[in-house]
């Protein structure tokens, strides 16, 4: 076999160049900040307080010192899982309508974030409320530890405002749940058994429940021993969505294994810090005042149209900095 066959086509040597670039996106970012540093340094002792030049400097010095932050933060992000490619799920709670709508903000929410980050984010399910919004919805995100940072928004989002949907302008609650798997590659084995999954396949349906296949391309799949469901319209054909459906189903398999292990863990070390996963996370309120408040950290943001717009990095490292 040719060299240029091997590094093409050998799946250990695939693995050898993700783990090469996983560790240039530790060590190259480092460099880059140290030199940065250097340099601001040498010229700040040339300068005069006062000086347009200062000024610049004093500014690169507080970017550099974000950027280390950042770091620092990426440097939690050691777990097994979390340099992987991610799904996130929004489901809406009780409360219709309102519920729906709801939903639909936060998916608006994480796809302005996923830009913000270079991320990007595809559909890969998406079921439509009745009246507005969207009942749930499946996405899939493909970035630098997508995992490691969306983790933090596991939970329930609970939002309070005027309602849009009430003629009366009567201030509303509504809850929608977030769930984040990571991806995984073909590389780690997890056996599904065909006794053990049950599929289901139907029409693929747009907004309104209007169809757009004549056929029934879209896959549901259930794995009867753990009750996880998976599903995907996204795909053209139905062989493409029962594909995407499957690795799905691994991940979520290997994600709970994952979680079971470091439960065991924390059992023989003794428990240090609690999190309630299926607990509310976080309040969105609209009226009578305006703030974003987590209730795991206590991390907090008055401006709510930023955190809308995307501004999710404040939480998601207060989380990183408590929960690691």
């Amino acid at each position: 076999m040719e060299e240029g066959d091997f590094w093409s086509d050998n799946a250990a040597a695939q693995k050898i160049i993700s783990e090469c670039n996983l560790l240039k996106g530790w060590t190259l970012p480092y460099r880059d900040v140290k030199k940065r540093f250097e340099d601001a340094k040498s010229l700040l002792e040339e300068v005069e307080e006062g000086e347009d030049l200062y000024e610049d400097l004093v500014a690169e010095l507080k970017a550099i010192e974000q950027n280390l932050e950042d770091l620092e933060i990426k440097k939690m992000l050691s777990g097994e899982l979390d340099s992987r490619n991610c799904y996130i799920s929004i489901n809406a709670g009780a409360g219709g309508t309102e519920s729906c709508d709801w939903a639909q903000m936060l998916s608006r929410m994480y796809q302005k974030w996923a830009a913000k980050r270079g991320w990007k984010m595809e559909t890969v399910e998406l079921l439509a409320g009745e009246v507005a919004g969207i009942k749930n919805a499946t996405f899939r995100i493909t970035g630098s530890f997508a995992y490691g940072y969306c983790k933090a928004e596991k939970g329930v989002h609970r939002l309070v405002r005027i309602s849009p949907f009430d003629s009366n302008a009567r201030r509303h609650t509504s809850f929608a749940s977030v769930e984040v798997t990571p991806e995984i590659e073909d590389d780690i084995a997890i056996e599904i058994k065909p006794d053990e999954i049950r599929i289901d396949t139907f029409r693929s349906s747009g907004a309104g429940g209007q169809h757009v296949n004549t056929t029934d391309s879209a896959v549901r799949i259930t794995h009867l021993p753990s009750g996880i469901v998976v599903s995907c319209q996204g795909e053209r054909s139905q062989l493409q969505n029962k594909e995407t459906c499957f690795k799905m189903l691994r991940s979520k398999l290997y994600e709970k294994e994952v979680i079971e292990r470091e439960e065991a863990l924390r059992k023989i070390e003794g428990e240090k810090k609690e999190i309630a996963w299926g607990s509310q996370i976080r309040n969105y309120v609209f009226q009578p005042y305006t703030l974003v408040k987590d209730t795991r950290t206590k991390y907090e943001e008055g401006n709510i149209q930023e955190v809308m717009d995307g501004e999710l990095d404040g939480f998601v490292n207060a989380y990183l900095k408590e929960f690691g």
